[in-house]
């Protein structure tokens, strides 16, 4: 183990070549970090005082660094292309204190072999904004990679306008994804497509390695895994913005947060990305799409569920079956969760769809909405003393009084399950604009906020205000 913590090794590059590529950052001219998260590199095993500003911006390697860029495909809105990490490079995989191996790399370095002619450089912006978005998740509960500083580099980058670039190192339990089973199966190769196959096992569900299929197990655990993250996405109101196949993970996390966001109004129609123009990843598509990418990733397993391909394919439409049982049953155990509901009662999905229909009529903001629910004694929305809703609350209360448990339980439950504060667009903004003039302090003071997003402090009410604003907000990908 070096002196600033750093204990590497590289499983990942031990699979076959075709899998990766080397790589070589590029020099930053002038680095300064200008963001560390202290308690994510405490969890590494990192000494957050001897992490110099050379290695986070990618100038120098850690010790027992193999840095490369990997190999993957993906469907990018519905179309097939064979892919690469062009603008992120691999370090290596971080043995943490608890024994975890974890991905740690950089983001915004320079070109690779697959950079398709794209520079492979990031501007600050889009870093600071992957940090936030990250880390709020994180804070949330949803499983995501997540953001361990952000450096500038002291270079231009060229986009629509000259921009600061900078580097994030990035953490992830795996950067395998759906797409890189596709580069594997698209090769035509079933030794490499195995050795993925097993590598994905060894290292993130080692339970099935022993059993009699372990290759339909996997299949199995990732829908699993995929379905309760999707279901945790809708019960905030975020939007991937790009699901496209290359950023589904194989462990379930959530990867990529280039043209994310979260909702304000409640709309299942709510596009945020500005190449979606025609809203394959719109909020209420994602579970759909997610079962989408989920039988694109079971495709390429059928050479390994069974020698014959009818049986193969029998068996990996079992799995896929199980997808809209798991997402909707997440979903519902969330939603009741979000109501203070203990127990399971059958009218529980009516109750909590008719909501989200007056939400929808009455263009409620989605967050709001739930924490007015959840604290009473806070300001109520203006529709909250319409008919409708009126009537509503009066089947909640009664199904509230239906269960055992008391009602301070059932708030309990409540504040720990509906955000008092998330990423507003706006404040996200604004926390970036003032940071690429100089200033950070609006950026950490908004960090600050996002970390403890269930406290309800008096800290917290001016981040919960939507803009009110007829403009539609647009997020964009940052290449």
């Amino acid at each position: 183990m070096s002196e600033s913590g750093w204990k590497l090794d590289n499983s990942y590059s031990r699979l076959p070549e075709v899998f990766f590529a080397e790589a070589s950052p590029k020099k930053a001219a002038s680095p300064k970090v200008v963001l560390v998260n202290e308690g994510l590199a405490e969890s590494l095993g990192l000494q957050v005082k001897k992490l110099s500003q050379e290695v986070l911006s990618g100038n120098e390697l850690p010790e027992g660094a193999s840095p490369i860029a990997q190999a993957y495909a993906g469907h990018q809105f519905g179309n097939f292309t064979m892919l690469g990490d062009g603008r992120a490079i691999l370090l290596g995989e971080q043995l943490t204190p608890s024994g975890n191996r974890v991905d740690i790399g950089l983001k915004g370095s320079g070109p690779t072999a697959f950079s398709r002619g794209g520079d492979g450089l990031a501007a600050l912006g889009p870093m600071l904004r992957e940090y936030i978005i990250s880390e709020a998740m994180y804070a949330l509960g949803i499983p995501t990679s997540r953001s361990l500083s952000v450096t500038l580099t002291g270079n231009d980058v060229l986009r629509e306008t000259v921009l600061p670039g900078a580097v994030l190192v990035r953490t992830a339990s795996s950067y395998l994804r759906v797409g890189t089973f596709q580069y594997a199966a698209a090769r035509q190769v079933p030794e490499d497509l195995k050795v993925l196959a097993d590598y994905a096992i060894e290292r993130h569900y080692p339970e099935v390695a022993s059993e009699e299929n372990p290759y339909e197990l996997l299949l199995g655990k990732v829908i699993e895994q995929q379905a309760a993250l999707i279901a945790k996405w809708q019960l905030v109101g975020f939007i991937h913005g790009v699901m496209n196949t290359d950023n589904m993970t194989i462990s379930g996390e959530t990867i990529d947060y280039g043209p994310c966001a979260f909702m304000d109004t409640y709309d299942p129609a709510t596009v945020f990305s500005s190449i979606d123009v025609n809203g394959r990843y719109k909020y209420g598509n994602q579970p759909g799409i997610a079962s989408w990418n989920l039988a694109r990733f079971a495709e390429t397993l059928l050479p390994l569920l069974d020698e014959k391909q009818d049986v193969a394919i029998h068996i990996a439409q079992k799995q896929l079956g199980r997808f809209g049982e798991i997402f909707e049953r997440e979903w519902l155990n969330g939603m009741r969760a979000k109501l203070g509901l203990l127990d399971e009662q059958p009218e529980d999905e009516a109750l909590s769809k008719e909501l989200l229909l007056l939400m929808k009529e009455a263009q409620a903001d989605f967050t709001n909405t739930f924490r007015a629910l959840t604290d009473e004694s806070g300001e109520q929305p203006d529709w909250f003393s319409q008919d409708a809703f009126c009537e509503w609350r009066k089947k909640w209360m009664k199904r509230q009084k239906q269960q055992r448990a008391s009602i301070s339980d059932s708030n309990a439950l409540m504040r720990r399950s509906n955000p008092s504060v998330i990423p507003r667009n706006h404040r996200v903004e604004e926390a970036i604009k003032a940071a690429e003039n100089g200033d950070f302090s609006v950026l950490n003071q908004l960090n600050r906020v996002l970390a403890f997003p269930y406290s309800y402090s008096e800290e917290q009410a001016a981040y919960g205000v939507p803009l009110d604003s007829t403009v539609p907000y647009r997020t964009y990908c940052g290449t």
